[in-house]
């Protein structure tokens, strides 16, 4: 890690982001302290993690890999008192914060089931519930959405909005998904090689890196000129091509782009089957920031 440095204040969903290798999951594991970083200073609470460690830890719950803390032969109940009571709490007093957490994330009907017996959704919705039942502030997710199906992907995303709005929780999750981030996060940092590249919210992030994108689909494959002359405009990205279609991406800064594609196609009299323009999305942005840091290293 080089010079990272942050600030999360209490109430927000910030969203860490990489590339493999980038040091985010790193960073993760620094903060609820499986990790001793070499120097630097990181404080939960206002609580150092190195010095007090077990202090740091009362304020912050990890889900690590999307259901690895929580117990597979015990059930979903004996999952939440279980880990209650590591943090000095009895069944009895929270009896019925279990019975909210249960009916919040759809496991009512699971309650004595054992975890191993439950659907990969199911139990990654159990991980973020224990994790929950400590009270803790904070709370880190480590790929939280990770092999889930589109539903339930989309209820974890609605239960983690929900426990920013409605309990105030700091929730600081990595994901490769940037549906997720652009859907549930109000900021993202974003590290690449160790060190942070971007500091910003999604809106911000959006609205700087906004750019029209056309997606042109023609008739049967390029010719190796027309090819040559696409691949020297570093705008365009040719995305598919096969003896029935070819799909070209460009990305409009500047409309002379667009008039120069139109002139390579038009001269080999290619038919142009249709032309839209894409919305601007975060994964474009992501890509965007890691190719301006790497020119810039």
């Amino acid at each position: 890690m080089d010079g990272v440095s942050f600030q999360v204040p209490p109430g927000q969903l910030l969203g860490l982001l990489g590339p493999n290798g980038a040091g985010k999951t790193t960073t993760v594991k620094m903060m609820c302290g499986l990790i001793r970083p070499d120097a630097g200073q990181i404080l939960i609470n206002g609580t150092d993690m190195v010095r007090r460690r077990n202090q740091a830890l009362a304020h912050v719950s990890a889900v690590l890999e999307g259901n690895r803390n929580i117990y597979w032969r015990l059930s979903c109940r004996e999952n939440l008192e279980f880990f209650a009571g590591l943090k000095g709490r009895s069944p009895r007093d929270v009896r019925s914060e279990i019975d909210y957490y249960l009916e919040l994330f759809k496991l009512t009907e699971k309650v004595n089931t054992e975890a191993r017996q439950l659907s990969r959704g199911m139990q990654q919705k159990l991980a973020i519930a224990v994790a929950l039942i400590s009270q803790s502030e904070v709370l880190l997710l480590d790929e939280p959405t990770l092999g889930l199906d589109v539903q339930a992907s989309f209820e974890i995303r609605e239960l983690l909005k929900r426990m920013v709005e409605e309990q105030g929780r700091t929730i600081i999750l990595t994901t490769h998904d940037m549906n997720v981030v652009q859907d549930t996060c109000k900021r993202v940092i974003i590290i690449n090689q160790g060190r942070i590249v971007a500091d910003d919210s999604v809106h911000n992030l959006l609205d700087l890196f906004k750019v029209k994108v056309y997606r042109i689909v023609i008739d049967g494959k390029l010719t190796p000129g027309q090819r040559e002359a696409l691949e020297n405009l570093p705008e365009v990205l040719l995305e598919e091509e096969n003896p029935h279609e070819t799909v070209i991406s460009v990305r409009l800064e500047e409309s002379q782009v667009l008039y120069q594609v139109f002139g390579i196609l038009g001269a080999e009299n290619t038919v142009i089957h249709s032309i839209d323009q894409e919305q601007n999305n975060f994964e474009r942005v992501f890509l965007e920031i890691l190719e301006r840091g790497d020119q810039s290293a």
